[in-house]
C-alpha cells in the first residue's frame, strides 16, 4: 500500500494490504454523514432507515464515495444487522483511497 493509513483506532490494515473500517451506524438521521467516534469504530449517521438493508447499501454508497473507490472494492464483513460493522476495502484499491476523508469529525 503506498498511500499510509491515518493512526485513526476504526482502521486495520491487513497483511493482504486490504483494509478493514468498522463504522458504527447511525440510521434515520437528517443527512449522511461522519460524526465522531464511538467506541473505537467511526459513527456514521445514514438519512436511510434500516430496513431491507437500505441502510448498509446506503453506507456502502457513502464509503466507496467518500474513499473515492468503486462500490464493489467494498465488502460488508460483519454486522449487517447489527449497528456496529465491519466493511473491507479491497488491497488493490485500498493504496489509492482517500483515507484522510474518512477524518472522524465531532
Amino acid at each position: 500500500m503506498s498511500t499510509p493509513l491515518p493512526p485513526w483506532p476504526f482502521l486495520h490494515l491487513q497483511k493482504d494490504g486490504s483494509v478493514l473500517i468498522d463504522v458504527h451506524a447511525m440510521p434515520q438521521a437528517a443527512r449522511t454523514e461522519a460524526c465522531g467516534l464511538h467506541d473505537g469504530a467511526l459513527r456514521v449517521r445514514l438519512h436511510a432507515p434500516p430496513v431491507d438493508g437500505k441502510a448498509n447499501a446506503a453506507l456502502q454508497l457513502w464509503l466507496a464515495q467518500t474513499l473515492d473507490i468503486p462500490k464493489s472494492g467494498l465488502v460488508l464483513l460483519r454486522g449487517a444487522a447489527s449497528r456496529r460493522k465491519t466493511w473491507r476495502v479491497d488491497a488493490s484499491l485500498a493504496g489509492r483511497a482517500s483515507w484522510g476523508a474518512l477524518r472522524p469529525e465531532g
